[in-house]
């Protein structure tokens, strides 16, 4: 396979069911020029750091040790997905508004990192989209991480799937559109969410908190093609490394989706 460049959007807490039906055109058409599924699986507990940890260590939080938003460094380290494409001779960047995030990496694997606090701001997503956007042509970066954290913050504040939600996550996939007419031609976009939620919370085994989407777009996936077999948070950082060229860690538990 040719070695490619990825870049990852996370919308916090966006559910699968949103994506439809937020009202976005892009998101609709996204959708018919990608690889997708609706119903792919996060872990338990369905809390950001847990489900982010998981994402970029390809375990279970009872194997990092990550079971709240307070970081606990791991007492058996896994390599993660920026530490092995470290190894790989690969450039990560984070772009973020959520400051518990810094710990995904250990010091002095990232290239970059930006980081625009989601309290301090009217519309964080816009603001760390644009420097990400002004980022990725300048610099090209192997692996660009960009956090979106309105639609968790909107989720709580007013309630899943409520107006106001869906209407932050539109706002995510216009964020997500802006990217896309970023993107040199070497890059493939991978977009996901971290858990869901219900009512004003998550953290259960609910379904409405474990189903996520996870949409992959750009010349390694297939279009138009939605995925009927069972797809998890812990498949992505196999994925990117196999896209980057890079070893996957010997404990990674998730598959390649390529």
């Amino acid at each position: 396979m040719e070695e490619r460049k990825v870049v990852l959007i996370l919308v916090d807490g966006m559910r699968g069911e949103a994506v439809p039906a937020c009202g976005s055109a892009f998101a609709e058409s996204m959708l018919k020029k990608s690889t997708y599924t609706l119903k792919a699986r996060t872990v338990m507990p369905s809390v950001t750091l847990p489900c982010h940890m998981s994402l970029f260590h390809s375990v279970d939080p009872e194997r990092h040790g990550v079971l709240t938003n307070t970081y606990t460094p791991q007492v058996r380290p896994i390599d993660g997905l920026v530490e092995k494409l470290k190894q790989a001779d690969k450039k990560c960047a984070f772009f973020y508004t959520w400051e518990q995030l810094r710990d995904l990496a250990r010091p002095g694997n990232l290239a970059d990192a930006r980081f625009v606090n989601l309290h301090n701001y009217t519309g964080a997503d816009d603001v760390i989209t644009d420097e990400a956007c002004g980022y990725i042509p300048k610099e090209k970066p192997d692996l660009l991480f960009l956090y979106l954290g309105d639609t968790d913050e909107c989720g709580h504040d007013k309630g899943w799937m409520s107006e106001e939600y869906l209407a932050t996550v539109r706002n995510a996939w216009e964020c997500i559109r802006r990217v896309c007419d970023s993107l040199p031609e070497e890059y493939d976009l991978i977009v996901i969410a971290d858990h869901g939620g219900h009512a004003r919370s998550h953290g259960t085994d609910m379904e409405e908190d474990m189903v996520i989407p996870v949409i992959m777009k750009g010349p390694s996936f297939e279009k138009g093609k939605e995925l009927t077999e069972e797809v998890s948070i812990l498949d992505i950082a196999p994925t990117i490394a196999k896209l980057l060229g890079a070893q996957r860690a010997r404990e990674w538990e998730g598959k390649e989706l390529v």
